[in-house]
């Protein structure tokens, strides 16, 4: 997240609301044992500091809404998008929407977007955050802020904004690690692969970036994979919770980081610097790309170093006395 040093509404955006949260106590069907432990690991997550500063105009917040299946797994709420809308009209998406001056949080901006598009109600109690993660960059020039919350009340039922959601579906979460489907695939779909990627040249930043699709099992009757920045999202939250990488490569070969693609976006991109000098802040001094750490590396580049360095990182082992 941004620094907000001297910047006090700034700072008010980024705090987020943590009441107690006893998972032993919570009213929620029995877990699996890898659920419980990927509540928990969301739960205690905060995402690194960011030397960042970014313009309010341009974020935006989207929220990660889990709830405990009938067998104790978890899975996400997705929506299908209004075909009348201006933008990603059809597509398959979480909740969420651009900031607004009202909004106390940028947590709150997902909230009060779930609570417009699907009816979720912004309660703490029925709906407790677990984490926000770091910002992922959109192609419409947001910066946008994933915000995971568990629902806890299966009294909820969605009331859905016709204008804006035709309908809500839910998927499992562990499945955006996997290249298999987590449901059987329709007769006609049969040739189809649950997941694939193409590479494509960013917009945003020097490189290639790896965009991930997702079959929903519903494609028969019109509803579009799981693509994209909210397949990216969903991947990431997965990777976190479940504490391990996915089962295919998730990025393209020397993809710059999503901090690394912000930041030339901030400083290049003339839609966030006109934004950023209408909030006092100034573009120019965003830290440049290249000092925030090395792009994606492959996994097979991974290992070829991790060989070079030997099992211990080249580090030298010292024997503790017993």
């Amino acid at each position: 997240m941004p620094s907000t040093r001297g910047d006090r509404s700034g700072l008010r955006l980024l705090q987020v609301h943590r009441p107690q949260f006893d998972l032993e106590k919570a009213p929620i069907p029995e877990l699996t044992p890898e659920s419980r432990r990927c509540i928990q690991t969301l739960a205690a997550y905060r995402p690194p500091k960011s030397p960042l500063r970014y313009p309010k105009s341009r974020s935006a917040a989207v929220l990660v809404a889990l709830f405990v299946g009938r067998m104790g797994d978890l899975y996400v709420l997705l929506s299908r998008r209004a075909s009348s809308l201006r933008t990603y009209a059809g597509d398959t998406a979480l909740p969420g929407g651009k900031w607004e001056p009202r909004d106390k949080s940028i947590e709150w901006t997902a909230r009060r977007e779930a609570f417009e598009e699907i009816g979720l109600p912004p309660d703490y109690k029925k709906v407790p955050l677990l984490c926000v993660l770091e910002p992922f960059l959109a192609g419409n020039r947001l910066i946008v802020t994933p915000v995971v919350v568990l629902v806890l009340d299966k009294t909820l039922r969605p009331i859905l904004n016709s204008a804006e959601v035709v309908s809500l579906f839910s998927h499992p979460l562990a499945s955006f690690l996997n290249s298999e489907p987590p449901f059987p695939l329709e007769p006609e779909m049969l040739e189809l692969k649950y997941h694939t990627y193409s590479d494509i040249t960013s917009s945003s930043a020097p490189g290639k970036i790896r965009m991930h699709n997702f079959l929903t099992g519903r494609e028969a009757g019109g509803t579009k994979p799981i693509f994209g920045l909210t397949a990216a999202i969903l991947i990431k939250v997965a990777a976190v919770g479940y504490g391990r990488e996915p089962a295919f490569e998730p990025y393209a070969p020397e993809e710059p980081t999503t901090q690394q693609r912000i930041a030339h976006a901030l400083r290049h991109d003339p839609v966030f610097r006109e934004a950023a000098r209408a909030e006092h802040i100034d573009p120019d001094k965003t830290p440049d790309p290249s000092s925030l750490g090395e792009s994606h590396k492959s996994a097979a580049e991974v290992e070829r170093g991790r060989r070079r360095r030997g099992p211990f990182g080249g580090r030298r082992l010292v024997r503790a006395k017993l």
